[in-house]
């Protein structure tokens, strides 16, 4: 027979806390066993007791998890844990319901050799590469002189220090936002992410440094943690890593913009050398001195070279020899026009002359008329005229009126 099901619980009738303990309690058992990877952060052995308590932390975020386990099973998986390491184990979630509290009961631990870390690792570098958080050409160039530079890394490290001392060393006036966190361990990754929000959400930092000293592989671990990764891919300051020795490559190294070998390094890629950079000024005014030297010196002899030409040093000789060539151009324009018109002269004499030779009027000068009737026409001969004709008589000094008074015959 089915068990008759629970009324909801209403505000006339709310259900009591046991029932509402053995919900959660049948809802948490419904998971069954299932494998869980995380961080050991503490391990409580108590003398005489057969059970361990550990505290399972996700190496990503900021949540952990009660263990409870037998002595032996851990004895057997993992003798030698310790916290901070990594290990897999198999347990079932239980709801304790007397104190309201959800723990994991394991029944096998197996400490995660540094040898499956790698593996690890080389297999979150591809899926990283193919995804294209390593790609170059998404990487950002920090500016050359940063107003203002964030710095995460642990608190008063000789990291620190190393970034502080070489970076104020070139650029006294260089200035800092540090925020310290965990570099290592279950918390360092959280710290970290929200430390990178806190810097990148600061409009005055330009560039924001992660830096930690050296370590073994395991201490290295937070720095290839993909959540750590992506933080900064999602970044929009450009994040420099300094991480270790120049022999330690987190996955850290191939997400950030700029990688550093050492911290020191870091603040050297980061921070221009005041000394260097006000020789290299010098050195460019010597360069731009000489050079405007150069070019003013080329000028004057262009320019004196110029004013050394006649058309500029004796500007009146070519108005002068213009002035003769115009006068004597005159004078020739004056000659053939003289020349000219006295030629036309002559012409016009010679043209007269033959005028008046051809002229009737130099043959009635001498002694001759001309004979015109009443109507104009002239008389050429006798047989034109009639007895009482009127004629006009036309001689060299005047007019003559006349009349035919013999028919001619």
């Amino acid at each position: 027979m089915t068990q008759p099901e629970t009324p909801k619980s209403t505000p006339e009738e709310p259900w009591p806390v046991r029932v509402v303990s053995q919900k959660i309690g049948s809802w948490v058992s419904k998971l069954g066993w299932v494998w869980v990877d995380g961080q050991v952060a503490q391990i409580s052995r108590r003398p005489g007791a057969s059970t361990v308590f550990l505290t399972l932390r996700d190496p990503s975020a900021d949540l952990s998890l009660t263990v409870t386990t037998n002595r032996d099973v851990l004895d057997i998986g993992a003798p030698e844990l310790n916290e901070g390491a990594r290990v897999v184990l198999h347990a079932k979630p239980e709801f304790y319901a007397a104190r309201g509290t959800l723990s994991l009961r394991a029944d096998e631990i197996r400490q995660v050799g540094l040898g499956e870390l790698l593996a690890r690792l080389e297999k979150l570098k591809k899926l990283l590469a193919a995804e294209g958080l390593f790609a170059r050409e998404r990487k950002r160039r920090p500016p050359f002189l940063p107003s203002r530079i964030g710095l995460i890394t642990g608190r008063s490290s000789a990291a620190e220090r190393d970034v502080l001392t070489n970076a104020r060393r070139r650029w006294p006036a260089v200035e800092f936002r540090v925020v310290n966190v965990a570099v290592q361990g279950p918390t360092a990754v959280p710290q970290m992410i929200d430390a990178l929000k806190v810097l990148d959400g600061d409009e005055t930092i330009d560039v924001i440094i992660i830096a930690r000293g050296g370590g073994s592989v395991e201490d290295l671990l937070p720095f290839s943690d993909e959540a750590l990764c992506r933080a900064v891919f999602d970044c929009r300051t450009p994040v420099v890593s300094a991480i270790g020795h120049e022999t330690d490559i987190p996955l850290l190294d191939y997400v950030a913009d700029v990688r550093a070998s050492t911290p020191t390094d870091a603040a050297k890629r980061i921070v221009p050398d005041l000394a260097e950079e006000t020789r290299l000024i010098g050195l460019a005014r010597q360069r731009l001195g000489r050079a405007v030297t150069g070019l003013l010196d080329r000028e004057q002899h262009r320019l004196d070279a110029v004013r050394s030409r006649p058309v500029l040093a004796r500007p009146h000789v070519m108005i002068e020899q213009r002035a003769t060539e115009v006068g004597a151009l005159r004078d020739r324009a004056a000659r053939s026009l003289d020349h000219k018109l006295a030629a036309a002269a002559g012409d016009l004499r010679h043209t007269l002359a033959r005028l008046r030779a051809l002229s009737p009027a130099a043959t009635l000068e001498r002694g001759y008329a001309i004979v015109q009737r009443a109507d104009g026409q002239v008389v050429r001969a006798p047989s034109d005229v009639a007895k009482g004709d009127e004629l006009r008589v036309r001689l060299a000094e005047g007019d003559l009126s006349a009349a035919v008074t013999d028919s001619p015959g």
